[in-house]
């Protein structure tokens, strides 16, 4: 699966989601939960059962199973979990493996992201003309930049993996230009946001790692629980619409989305518009709100908000160790940034994304029994 990751992140990132999946299928003999995901796993239970029942109500109605999130949810809950179950089994030679082709994948991708970055996309247009659908060069940059999110998400576990393999920290290099100067290049704001943060949440469960974990986690309950209510007291206060009138056009039209999002939120708080309703407010929102936090409690309510920070606080403050661990710190910093990228840019079902979220949380969980070289 990782072997395939920087073609994938390249030329078609939709293909994480059926990659992962048979990934999964494929680990389900090894489907065994132990005491330590039960918190996790019984609010990801919840939150997928509350979503299913939504549908009753959610104005979104799919015209076939195929296009139920609903479905595809109950889905994922059991592949998805299968594929991050799996990373605690194999030998240590299968992980240091597995840890190879994640560090030169993630560095070949950063070269594809470089390359990309200098020629406009220019390979990407031609690979598209040669196969007969040919793309224009600004969709073309575009389709090329999502490679940016997968290589910013897998930089942290890739950096040490790299380390710990006896490479030293020189994947880094290809990584973080990959990142940075194509980010720039193409004109996205995120990846430097999640690489901010993703820095300060490692330096964070360096410094006290029995601490910083369980701060993090806090953190995530209060984005998922308070969300809605600071968008509020912002636009209470007058703050909101002046900020919106300075910031980039793509910053605006974010927090254009959020403050219709916090209207409906604020109209049935409890129980939500259930599952899919963000698709049906346009032109206000479109497809979602570009928030995690906004599409759950405007879609699931806060049955489903409290859920959600369940799940992300199972995963932080399970974090913490007694002494400071880099393998611990970086799957820290991967958590964050896609947490980052949830709070500005995909919306919470897109399977490509729950997908890359699936295989984050099963290198991580790799990461932290990988073993040093075996060289």
């Amino acid at each position: 699966m990782f072997l395939a990751v920087p073609l994938i992140a390249w030329l078609g990132p939709l293909t994480f989601a059926p990659l992962a999946a048979l990934a999964g299928l494929l680990a389900l003999p090894t489907y065994r939960l132990e005491e330590g995901d039960r918190p996790a796993a019984i609010a990801i239970l919840v939150l997928v059962v509350w979503a299913c029942v939504s549908t009753v109500w959610s104005p979104y109605i799919p015209k076939t199973i195929w296009q139920s999130t609903a479905t595809k949810l109950v889905f994922e809950c059991v592949v998805y979990g299968a594929l991050v179950v799996a990373a605690r089994q194999g030998t240590p030679r299968s992980r240091h493996w597995l840890m190879r082709a994640l560090v030169f994948g993630m560095s070949l991708l950063g070269v594809f992201m470089v390359t990309e970055a200098a020629t406009g996309a220019s390979i990407y247009q031609h690979l598209r003309l040669w196969i007969g659908d040919p793309i224009r060069p600004d969709l073309a940059a575009k389709n090329v930049a999502q490679g940016l999110f997968v290589l910013t998400l897998f930089a942290p576990p890739a950096i040490v993996a790299g380390q710990r393999l006896g490479i030293s920290y020189w994947s880094a290099v290809p990584i973080l230009i990959g990142i940075v100067w194509p980010a720039h290049m193409f004109g996205y704001d995120a990846p430097f946001l999640a690489l901010f943060a993703a820095g300060l949440a490692m330096g964070m469960v360096w410094v006290w790692p029995r601490v910083g974990p369980r701060l993090i986690a806090g953190l995530a309950a209060v984005f998922f629980l308070t969300t809605p209510a600071v968008i509020w007291g912002l636009r209470h206060l007058g703050w909101y619409d002046p900020l919106k009138a300075k910031v980039s056009l793509s910053w605006s039209e974010r927090m254009g989305y959020w403050s219709h999002a916090q209207d409906w939120i604020s109209d049935d708080p409890t129980r939500g518009w259930g599952l899919d309703a963000s698709r049906m407010f346009g032109p206000g929102i479109v497809l979602h709100p570009h928030d995690a936090a906004l599409q759950v409690w405007m879609e699931l309510g806060l049955i489903g908000a409290v859920a959600a920070a369940v799940v992300w606080v199972s995963i932080f403050a399970g974090l913490h160790r007694d002494r400071p661990d880099l393998r611990v710190a970086a799957s820290a910093g991967c958590g964050v940034v896609y947490l980052t990228f949830n709070a500005f840019s995909f919306g919470v079902w897109q399977e490509w994304w729950v997908a890359l979220g699936a295989m984050a949380c099963a290198i991580c969980i790799a990461l932290q029994r990988q073993a040093p070289s075996l060289r």
